[in-house]
């Protein structure tokens, strides 16, 4: 038989997707699954933008240019800088989804054995796309206890070598929906320009920011126009995760140019989507404040909840739609698949996803759990009083 590669040997496995399987028996049990694990929102797609999917009238379903159609980049460029981005079209490659521009910029940005620096718990699919590039990840920590705050800059300077050339960051973050400072932002500036180090900034969960706190991209700091690369989607802005359309933006214009190539060779992004995305930069200002407020409300509920339970730990998150929870248990991993195989409360129980593959550190979130708070209220409250019920019976109970 042939044998299969190495990188597909290496490439790991979704903490988010892999106990779907256990999730699927449940369900076939007759159980009611409560779906914390992944960042499918259910909040409903803005009407502008699948009224525009309705009224289309091409005759003929053709390819787009590969850096994406020329008004949609120029609706785009109006929304960046509506937030004092100062970009324009030429600045932005149009990719399917958020995953394909962080993967194209770690392409032409990156060299195969190059080291990335990314504070963790990160998003599990850095991971991946690492691998997919033949880069290095460098992770260093940030703690729970004081809410996932960006480490000491003495931290990244620890692990910074010859190879190193780049930061990832994601704010608001997923997993632990810590939003960076403008104190902190300019920190990374600063090593940055001091190691002469590209910052990548996922930027998926820019409109959800709460409590009045300020949204800072490293767009808005003045002297790294050649460093930052953002990448972003369309998929939690709109609710529309299936659509596939994100983008990758930078002044950087030799990185523009070296990205379009690799934009070129998987020929172009999807002309449905771009008319979507196209008529969804015109969603009125009354959905995103709609939202935010629902998001607002889960996150007090959940968060609340939680921190209600014995010996569970939650910080308040000050963005995106997830929390990392420190949960009384010996193993999460072990805990996030015992409550879907074994466990029912009333006949219905909740899918986690353990923190542990959000971490690169070996040892580290073993008893954490991440969150998205992407149910109803109802659902939540329903969803907490299971964990509550699985945390008094799990055999792996660890006494505070």
């Amino acid at each position: 038989m042939p044998k299969i590669s190495q990188k597909g040997i290496a490439m790991p496995a979704s903490p988010i997707r892999k106990l779907t399987p256990y999730a699927d028996k449940a369900k076939l049990a007759g159980k009611k699954v409560y779906h914390l694990n992944i960042g499918q929102p259910d909040i409903e797609t803005p009407e502008i933008m699948l009224n525009a999917i309705k009224n289309i009238d091409f005759k003929v379903w053709a390819y787009t240019a590969s850096e994406g159609t020329l008004s949609y980049r120029t609706k785009l460029a109006s929304y960046y800088n509506k937030l004092n981005y100062g970009i324009t079209p030429e600045d932005i490659i149009v990719t399917t989804g958020g995953s394909e521009a962080i993967t194209i910029a770690m392409m032409a940005c990156l060299n195969p054995g190059d080291e990335v620096i990314i504070p963790e718990p990160f998003y599990a699919n850095y991971n991946g796309f690492a691998c997919q590039s033949d880069i290095v990840v460098k992770p260093i920590l940030s703690f729970i206890e004081n809410g996932f705050a960006l480490p000491p800059i003495a931290e990244f300077e620890k692990v910074i070598t010859d190879k190193t050339k780049a930061i990832i960051i994601c704010n608001p973050n997923n997993p632990t929906g810590y939003l960076y400072s403008e104190a902190e932002m300019n920190d990374l500036k600063a090593l940055a320009l001091k190691y002469d180090l590209y910052l990548f900034s996922d930027e998926a969960y820019r409109e959800f920011c709460y409590d009045g706190k300020a949204f800072i991209s490293p767009m808005h700091l003045d002297g790294l126009e050649e460093n930052v690369i953002i990448m972003d989607t369309v998929s939690k802005r709109y609710s529309a995760c299936g659509a596939r359309l994100g983008c990758l933006i930078t002044k950087n214009k030799p990185v523009i140019a070296i990205a379009l190539k690799f934009a070129q060779a998987r020929l172009s992004p999807g002309m449905v989507e771009q008319i979507a995305g196209t008529a969804a930069v015109d969603t009125p200002d009354a959905y995103f404040e709609k939202v935010n407020k629902e998001y607002t409300h889960r996150r007090d509920v959940l968060v609340s909840a939680l921190n209600k339970m014995e010996g569970v730990f939650c910080p308040n998150p000050g963005g995106a739609f997830y929390v990392v929870a420190s949960l009384p248990i010996d193993n999460a991993d072990q805990f996030c698949q015992w409550i879907l195989e074994d466990f029912s409360f009333e006949n219905q129980t909740v899918m986690m996803a353990p923190a542990t593959g959000f971490y690169s550190t070996a040892g580290a979130g073993t008893n954490q759990v991440r969150m998205a708070y992407v149910l109803n209220s109802d659902d939540l409250q329903k969803a907490m009083i299971c964990l509550e019920e699985a945390l008094k019976v799990y055999p792996g109970k660890v006494k505070s």
